[in-house]
This record gives C-alpha cells, sequence and structure tokens, in this order.
C-alpha cells in the first residue's frame, strides 16, 4: 500500500528527521513520491514518478531545513495508473471559489458508480484524482446555492462523501483546503498521529520513538493549526485486509 504523512501546526517546525525516516519506506513502495506545502491559499508542489530513496534531488532537497506548518506527503505503490507525473501523489485542484484543494491517497476504489463519472475527465487513471474531483465538483453545486461555504459546511460534505464512497472501498486520505486538514481511515492500524508541541503528525507508521496513537477509525476528522476542530459521523464502512487481497488478485487476472 501507499504511505502517508501529515503535518498541522500553529507555528512552523523543522521536519527534515521525520521526512527522512518517512521517505526511506521508498524502498518498499517505489512508485513515485510527492511534498504539498501551503501559503494561505498557495500550494508548492513537489513531485515524482520514481522511488524516494533513488530520487537525487529529493536527497538534495532534504540537506536543507524543510520547516512548515500545513503539508502532506506521500510515497506510492501503484495499484491502479501508469508510473508518470499526472499518476503521482498528491494531487491539486481549485473549486468555483477559487479555493485550492490538496488531496493524498492510501487505498483502493473498488467499486463506485458516483467516481466514474470523473474518469474521461481526469489527467491522469488514479481512482485518487477522481475521489478530490468529485469533492470538488459537490463543493461546486453547493455553492450555486451559496457563493462561499463556512469550513463548518465543507467539513459536512466531505463528511457526507466519505460515508458515500467508502463502501467496499479503502479510503484512508489526508484533505487540505487551505485551512482545514481533513483525516480519515477505515483501514485497521494502518494511519497514527502524534502530537508534536503544537504539531499534529499524521503518518501511515509511527517515525520516531514517540507516542503514536491509531487515528480514530472510520470517523472523519479535520484539524486547524494543529487543534482537532471537527469529528465527523462514525459509518460502518471499515475495509479489511484479505477483501484487498483477494479484489486485487481479481483486477490483476482481470487485466490479463
Amino acid at each position: 500500500m501507499c504511505e502517508l504523512f501529515g503535518v498541522t501546526s500553529q507555528g512552523r517546525i523543522v521536519l527534515n528527521e521525520l521526512l527522512l525516516e518517512f521517505f526511506s519506506h521508498g524502498v518498499e513502495h517505489p512508485n513515485g513520491w510527492g511534498m504539498a506545502f501551503f501559503y494561505g491559499n498557495a500550494v508548492s508542489l513537489e513531485k515524482q514518478p520514481e522511488a524516494s530513496h533513488k530520487s537525487v534531488y529529493l536527497k538534495q532537497r532534504l540537506q536543507f531545513k524543510v520547516e512548515a506548518d500545513k503539508m502532506i506527503a506521500h510515497i506510492r505503490l501503484a495499484t491502479r495508473g501508469n508510473l508518470n507525473y499526472e499518476n503521482t501523489h498528491p494531487f491539486v485542484m481549485r473549486d468555483n471559489s477559487n479555493r485550492t484543494w490538496t488531496l493524498a491517497h492510501n487505498g483502493t476504489i473498488f467499486d463506485c458508480d458516483l467516481l466514474n463519472l470523473f474518469t474521461k475527465r481526469q489527467q491522469g487513471q488514479t481512482d485518487s484524482e477522481r475521489i478530490l474531483a468529485y469533492i470538488v465538483s459537490r463543493m461546486n453545486k453547493e455553492m450555486e446555492k451559496k457563493k462561499e461555504l463556512s469550513g463548518q459546511e465543507r467539513f459536512g460534505l466531505v463528511n457526507e462523501i466519505l460515508c458515500e464512497i467508502t463502501p467496499e472501498n479503502k479510503v484512508n486520505l489526508l484533505l487540505f483546503d487551505g485551512e482545514l486538514m481533513y483525516v480519515h481511515t477505515n483501514y485497521k492500524n494502518s494511519l497514527y498521529r502524534c502530537q508534536k508541541g503544537e504539531a499534529v503528525v499524521i503518518s501511515t507508521t509511527p517515525l520516531d520513538c514517540h507516542r503514536w496513537e491509531p487515528v480514530p477509525m472510520k470517523t472523519l476528522i479535520a484539524y486547524q493549526d494543529g487543534k482537532q476542530i471537527h469529528t465527523g459521523t462514525k459509518h460502518d464502512n471499515e475495509f479489511f485486509e484479505t477483501e484487498e487481497k483477494m479484489r486485487l488478485l481479481f483486477l490483476d487476472f482481470a487485466n490479463l
């Protein structure tokens, strides 16, 4: 599976040690890496469709101090889509209010007609990009009724969307809308969080000897500046490892 990394904090923190450990996992996840840094509504996106532990650019990048108060990173083990830039996480889209949405996803969408509608509109081939396209589309539709959505309204809509798309699907994701950092997992022991002063760090696996705890299962949560401010509806759509193995084997057989 892919791996996720995220930070939300009131102030900037140095991330080099955590990122060095995180990106060393590219040995097991060799199909791409990416980082998104946020400056208000602007996104600085750095990604390559190659193994993070082999990237000369990334090695040089991490030799210098990396500081951020909000960021998302990803390393990819491809299950859908070719190995190219367009399929490398994170993905970034703007809604009709010019709000920037950034998503990284660890999982697979096996069955969801709501997302299939975006297959011909996306730049790459991943189901992850379709999740983001659907979220932005729903935001745009809601803004036809009301020009600007509050943080509570945006959270409520993302919560509704995740309840819709998680049945039969593995949906671990980090999503940032310029203000809120949304976190969701429905796959046991596959997403953890650690409080580091004013910062909360999210990772697929614990990255150091500090205390890491599992992110609450099957429940969307949202942080703002390192503080959890929204908690969504707990759904029943847990995904299991045996299901993933069987479904991926079926997909491999179907593509022969």
